[in-house]
This record gives C-alpha cells, structure tokens and sequence, in this order.
C-alpha cells in the first residue's frame, strides 16, 4: 500500500512581499545609479512587475478580485509606457547617438 502524499504547504504572504520590496529596491536602485536609458527604463519595469506581484499576492490572501484588476491596469500603463517609451528612446538616439542619460540631459540639439 502507497502512502499518500502530502498537500503542498501555501507559501507564506509575507514571502511575497519579501520578493517584491528586493525587485523594488533593485529598479529603484538602478533607476538612480545606472545612466543607460535603456537600463533606467527596464528598472522602471522592474518596479512596476514588483507593485504587481504585491497586489496579486494580497488579492489571493484576501480573496478578492481588486488586488487582480489594479494589478491588471498596471500592465496595460505598462504596456503603454513601453511604446511611448521605446518610440522616445529611438528617436533620441538618433538625433543624439548616445543612450547616456547625463548627455540627453539637455533638451537643446
């Protein structure tokens, strides 16, 4: 006779946000250090994916659905803020042909 296994354990609430304030403080952190626009825009990503991942893990543990529906109007400013984002990105590297924040700085040709 087979033992029957064991249900998998929930991971705990607390784990979650865990992982979502080190993505945080990573895009944060490479927002502010970093002075590749491409990087400084991945890490704006990055914060985004980590206030997602908050807001998914408390509609699970509070059985709700709005933690689900902000988190799903996050991706769709995401997903926005990526096309204007990357349209802007292209057309500045070339007029300027650099990618470095501390050149682009300046609005002046």
């Amino acid at each position: 006779m087979q033992l029957p296994l064991p249900l998998p354990a929930q991971v705990p609430l607390s784990w979650y946000l865990i992982l979502s304030v080190i993505l945080f403080v990573t895009g944060a952190a490479g927002f502010l250090l970093r002075r590749n626009i491409i990087t400084v825009f991945m890490c704006i990503e990055l914060m985004l994916n980590a206030v997602n991942l908050t807001f998914i893990a408390f509609s699970h543990q509070l059985k709700q659905v709005d933690g689900n529906l902000f988190a799903f109007f996050v991706m769709v400013v995401a997903a926005a803020e990526a096309a204007v984002g990357l349209a802007i990105i292209l057309t500045v590297f070339k007029n300027r042909s650099t990618l470095e924040v501390d050149e682009v700085s300046s609005m002046k040709l």
